[in-house]
């Protein structure tokens, strides 16, 4: 793999066709104009950085960038990111916006983001606690105490669409969010835990309900810090039809909803927003009764 070639980041940081994304607390810089898009810059452009990463190449073009154009995310420090843009309408942050750009877009700045996160948390070594330094174009850390590799991980999370026999579904709201909030169970696979196993544990503790045939439905990165949302489809048990049960840490509320009452709610109610794949899994349920 590219990522692999010594020196293969400062090849393409000297090369001034290499396409740099800025990424600065967590958000990224957008172009000026009407339309959300990434700006984009060469390596020149950049007079410091903490951390590079090497996320991938063009396979066609796109806004005017031959296809195989190299892309590298930098993420750099208060001085750097105020220097490049102090107007702070113009950096994105990823829950708010990321439904707004393209794919090419899109997919850059949720990769950039999760291996930003992912280096910000592994200064150290977990295994000595002796200091780390980026290898592989961005995609290791090495142990300079070992010299053995550190790889980025993912968070397997499963997310979950009930339904019950008159095809309503279950929307919970968090112990952490504003009382009119809601929106799918969902929670973490533990170790040695299937996808579907998760499903039925997570439902089981959150809400009290036993659910069968969980059905997967699809996925989504989710980089805050470092998750893998993995959506799934339920049928609520008919042999335990049990009231719902909010586990009163997490979930301070529970309720079943219809078409209508999701419709009647609109302004009573907050969903999730448009790119998380929960608004996307309830919005397919909405549309599924119009037909």
């Amino acid at each position: 793999m590219s990522r692999k070639i010594p020196g293969f980041l400062e090849q393409l940081w000297a090369s001034s066709e290499t396409a740099v994304v800025v990424i600065w607390r967590g958000e990224a810089l957008l172009a000026p104009g009407p339309t959300p898009q990434l700006a984009i810059f060469s390596p020149g452009d950049i007079p410091d950085f903490r951390h590079r990463i090497y996320l991938g190449l063009t396979t066609g073009e796109n806004r005017g960038l031959a296809a195989g154009t190299r892309f590298v995310a930098a993420v750099v420090d208060d001085r750097v990111g105020e220097a490049l843009e102090p107007d702070v309408t113009r950096w994105m942050s990823a829950r708010t916006l990321a439904h707004t750009l393209d794919d090419l877009d899109s997919g850059v700045v949720i990769e950039a983001l999760a291996m930003a996160n992912w280096h910000d948390a592994h200064a150290f070594s977990p295994p000595t606690g002796s200091a780390t330094k980026e290898s592989q174009a961005g995609w290791t850390r090495v142990d300079l105490e070992t010299g053995k590799d550190i790889f980025p991980r993912t968070d397997a999370a499963v997310i979950v669409l009930i339904t019950d026999a008159e095809d309503r579904i279950v929307l919970g709201s968090n112990a952490l969010w504003e009382s009119h909030r809601y929106s799918l169970l969902a929670g973490f696979v533990e170790p040695g835990e299937s996808l579907e196993a998760a499903v039925i544990r997570e439902v089981w503790e959150e809400s009290g309900l036993v659910v069968r045939n969980p059905r997967y439905v699809g996925s989504q990165p989710w980089p805050f810090p470092a998750s893998l949302m993995v959506g799934f489809q339920a049928e609520l048990d008919p042999d335990h039809r049990n009231d719902l049960r909010p586990d009163g840490t997490e979930i301070v509320d529970l309720r079943w909803f219809d078409r209508d009452s999701i419709q009647a709610e609109s302004g009573g109610i907050t969903l999730p927003g448009q790119p998380s794949i929960a608004r996307a899994m309830i919005d397919d349920w909405l549309e599924r009764g119009t037909h």
